[in-house]
C-alpha cells in the first residue's frame, strides 16, 4: 500500500476497534472512564519504557493495561468511600497523567516520548517503522498491533456477548443469574486500556477519546438493537478517519485533530437526522401530526 493508504488503513482500524468498545461505555453510562483511561495509561507507557527502555513492544502493551485496570480500581475503590464517581475519576485521572507527566521529564527526557506526543502522537511516522510477518510482508509495527487488538475485541466482545449485554443493561439481574459482574467489569476495562494502549502511540489520547465516545454516541441516535449500534458505531469511526485525513490535508492541519473533529460531524449529522432521535425528523413527525 502507499504511504498515504497506511495511514487511513491504520486510523481506520483506530476508530473500528474505539468504535465497538464505546459502545458499551456508552451503555454503562462510563463515558468519561475512556477520557481517564487514555491518559492515565501515559503511566504504565512510561514505566514500560523506565525497565526495558522500549517505547514499543509487549511490555507497553502489559504496562498500558495494567495502569487502565489500576485507573478503574482506583476509581471503583473510593466510589465505595462515599466519593462521587465523577469526583473519584478526577482525583484518579488527574493523579496518574501528573505522575505519567512527571516521568516523562524526569526519566524519559531523551526518548520519542513527550507530552505533546502523548496527546496527539504522529500518525504520520507510522508506515517509516515497519516488521516482516509471514504471509503478509513489510506492515507498519503499530498497524500490525491493532490488527492484533481488533482481533482480541471481537473475540472477547463474541464470546461474552450476552454476558456484556446483561451486564450493561441490567447488572443486578447479571449477578443474580451468577454472572461476575465485577470481573467483567475488571475485564472490560483491560479491553478499553489495550485498545487505548494500541491507538496511543499513532492518534494520541485526543483522538482515542474521541473515537471511544462521538461514534458510539451517534450511533446510539440511530438504533436501539446492540449488535447493529456495534456495527454503525465502528463504521462510524471508519468514516471519521477517512474523512479526518483529507480535511486535514485540505487544510494542512494536525490529523488526528481532524480525525476527532470529523467524528463531531458525524455526531452533529446524527443529532440532526437520525431517524427516531433527530431534532430535524422530531420537528417533521410534529408537523406532520399538526
Amino acid at each position: 500500500m502507499t504511504y498515504t493508504a497506511w495511514i487511513i488503513f491504520t486510523a481506520a482500524l483506530v476508530g473500528l476497534s474505539c468504535g465497538i468498545i464505546g459502545v458499551f461505555l456508552i451503555l454503562r453510562k462510563t463515558a468519561m472512564m475512556a477520557d481517564a483511561i487514555s491518559h492515565t495509561v501515559l503511566l504504565g507507557i512510561v514505566i514500560a519504557f523506565i525497565v526495558t527502555r522500549e517505547v514499543s513492544g509487549t511490555a507497553m502493551l502489559i504496562g498500558g493495561i495494567l495502569a487502565g485496570v489500576l485507573t478503574a480500581f482506583l476509581v471503583q475503590w473510593l466510589h465505595t468511600l462515599q466519593v462521587q464517581h465523577d469526583a473519584a475519576m478526577g482525583i484518579v485521572f488527574t493523579t496518574l497523567f501528573a505522575i505519567g507527566v512527571i516521568l516523562i521529564a524526569t526519566s524519559a527526557g531523551n526518548a520519542h516520548l513527550d507530552v505533546q506526543h502523548a496527546l496527539m502522537g504522529e500518525i504520520t511516522f507510522i508506515p517509516f517503522h515497519t516488521i516482516s510477518l509471514p504471509f503478509i510482508g513489510e506492515i507498519p509495527e503499530a498497524t500490525a498491533l491493532l490488527l492484533f487488538v481488533l482481533a482480541i475485541v471481537l473475540f472477547f466482545i463474541i464470546a461474552f456477548y450476552k454476558e456484556w449485554k446483561i451486564t450493561s443493561f441490567d447488572p443486578a439481574l447479571a449477578a443474580s443469574l451468577g454472572i461476575p459482574v465485577l470481573l467483567m467489569h475488571y475485564l472490560f476495562m483491560g479491553l478499553v486500556s489495550v485498545t487505548t494502549v494500541a491507538s496511543f502511540d499513532a492518534v494520541g489520547a485526543i483522538m482515542v477519546v474521541a473515537m471511544l465516545i462521538t461514534p458510539a454516541a451517534s450511533a446510539y441516535l440511530w438504533t436501539d438493537k446492540l449488535s447493529v449500534m456495534m456495527i454503525v458505531s465502528g463504521s462510524f469511526g471508519v468514516i471519521s478517519a477517512i474523512a479526518g485525513y483529507y480535511i486535514a490535508e485540505w487544510i494542512d492541519t494536525s490529523i488526528s485533530g481532524s480525525m476527532a473533529f470529523a467524528t463531531g460531524l458525524v455526531f452533529l449529522i446524527s443529532f440532526l437526522f437520525s431517524p427516531k432521535h433527530g431534532l430535524i425528523s422530531k420537528q417533521v413527525r410534529v408537523a406532520k401530526d399538526v
